[in-house]
């Protein structure tokens, strides 16, 4: 009778064995997830920093005209009335 029970416990304990490392959701497919998740996280975090910084940028144009009026100067090259804009251009000495 004590042999029988062995027996059985021992073959319970392989089937389990077998799930853990061959069935449906196996050891090697939770590590793969789990990589998975540990590269969303990064790429959300850096998601995140970026959006913080755009968020900051929005609001600071929203509130202040400083921003706005350094924006505007440095990428369209904007003057304000009574200033007087300079360009310098190199000669061309190929000619």
């Amino acid at each position: 009778m004590f042999r029988w029970l062995i027996i059985s416990l021992l073959i319970m304990i392989l089937s389990l064995q077998y799930r853990l490392w061959f069935g449906e959701a196996n050891l090697r497919q939770v590590m793969q997830l789990q990589h998975q998740i540990d590269q969303q996280r990064a790429e959300n975090d850096s998601l995140s920093q970026r959006n913080r910084q755009l968020e900051a940028e929005v609001k600071d144009l929203k509130s202040g005209l400083s921003a706005l009026e350094e924006r505007a100067r440095s990428e369209l090259g904007m003057v304000q009335d009574g200033e007087t804009y300079y360009q310098l251009v190199e000669p061309d000495n190929g000619r």
